[in-house]
């Protein structure tokens, strides 16, 4: 049984950890596994979306495995060992070309909040807790954690870093951190449903206003909007665009055909 599962819903590209005796902890096969499934989405023009998620009902990701990492039996990936460990750094460094939603079936903690963190949007389980816990094995949070700041207030990010102690699903709701919280057992269902609620929009504006975005959290106005002139024409001037004017007027549901 693979260590990462892939299947398809429509248009959605579902990647599904699945370790649930090790808490679906990261090991060098689900590093590549998500990698390489997030690198094919990007390059395949009929998915338009991906959700991420684990099997069972203890954990999404519960980080690096430290079993191994305890015997020496094998540490994370570096970017340089193979091109999918490099896909996957990247898309933790600087996120995916098509959105990309956490279905936290369940806890997710050090790793793999930081896995939860690089996603765009993300659906938890009521239940379901979050936390970096580095500190409390010597460690710091590597993969990420330490742009929380830029994410909660600074003092919050202070306490979830220094203390380990991990938050509810309520309270990761009411700070931003993620955007819906359901009963566990229709957490996949409700990422799916937000998923189709992206994908029902022209592609190549999701892509362009994903791209934004993301670059106004993180760059200086300038250079977002020389960057926004630069994917204008594209955008505007692309048979989607004609198409989606054409659709409202004639009262339609648009045609997408990314172009």
């Amino acid at each position: 049984m693979a260590d990462v599962e892939v299947d398809q819903r429509g248009d959605i590209r579902i990647i599904r950890i699945n370790r649930p005796e090790a808490r679906n902890a990261l090991n060098a096969a689900v590093i590549s596994g998500i990698g390489s499934g997030i690198e094919e989405a990007d390059r395949d023009p009929d998915i338009r979306a991906v959700i991420i998620t684990g099997t069972g009902d203890r954990a999404f990701c519960a980080g690096m495995d430290l079993r191994n990492f305890a015997q020496g039996a094998e540490s994370p990936p570096s970017a340089a060992q193979n091109a999918a460990a490099s896909a996957y750094q990247r898309f933790i460094r600087e996120g995916a070309a098509k959105p990309v939603i956490a279905a936290a079936n369940a806890t997710a903690v050090a790793g793999g909040f930081e896995l939860l963190l690089a996603c765009d949007m993300v659906v938890a389980a009521e239940n379901a807790q979050f936390g970096l816990p580095e500190v409390k094995r010597a460690l710091f949070p590597a993969g990420g954690g330490v742009f929380l700041s830029r994410r909660i207030p600074l003092a919050v990010a202070y306490e979830l870093t220094l203390t380990g102690d991990t938050i509810s699903a309520d309270r990761a709701l009411s700070l931003g951190l993620i955007n819906q919280v359901v009963p566990q057992t229709e957490v996949l269902e409700a990422a799916v449903a937000l998923a189709q609620r992206v994908t029902s929009n022209g592609p190549l504006a999701v892509q362009a206003i994903k791209q934004l975005v993301h670059a106004a959290a993180n760059l200086p106005p300038a250079q977002v909007w020389a960057m926004q002139a630069d994917l204008h024409p594209k955008v505007f001037g692309s048979e989607d665009a004609r198409e989606g004017a054409t659709a409202f007027i004639e009262r339609r549901q648009p045609v997408w055909k990314g172009r």
